[in-house]
């Protein structure tokens, strides 16, 4: 091989590193754009749910819920929303899990996880194992149940 073909194959490795490198990038930016927007809905979701308590002492039932999260910027990224006012009391504390929703990540740096939103209005992503143990402290038995069937 002479200098110029070294040359090229040489070019040719650093194009295709710097490609694939950008494009891991890209797939990792838009898995963090994804995740973002599913805080941001449930943010404002949370914003809703106070409103709503402060009016009404009480947490909104599933169907308000139902109505008002298409008008959610970015509701789309909430995927398949869990709420569960059905299990909160009123000895139910701040810390309480009201909605949360699971993302996955299959090919990204992002840790798969949960966008939750708990009942002082707080939004956090919590990691899958994490979010797992804090429901399943929380959870009835009736609650545990009834996502069985």
């Amino acid at each position: 091989m002479n200098k110029r073909q070294k040359a090229i194959v040489i070019e040719f490795i650093a194009v295709m590193a710097v490609t694939a490198i950008a494009i891991a990038a890209m797939i990792n930016f838009k898995d963090w754009v994804n995740r973002s927007e599913a805080m941001r809905a449930m943010e404002q979701l949370g914003q809703i749910v106070l409103r709503y308590r402060q009016a009404h002492r009480a947490v909104p039932p599933k169907s308000y819920i139902d109505n008002v999260k298409e008008n959610l910027q970015g509701w789309v990224r909430l995927g398949d929303l869990q709420y569960r006012a059905l299990w909160i009391g009123p000895e139910s504390g701040p810390e309480e899990i009201l909605a949360y929703t699971e993302k996955n990540y299959p090919s990204s740096l992002l840790g798969d996880g949960f966008v939750v939103l708990r009942l002082d209005g707080r939004v956090e992503y919590l990691p899958e194992y994490e979010f797992k143990s804090l429901l399943a402290g929380q959870q009835s038995p009736a609650e545990i149940e009834m996502l069985k069937q």
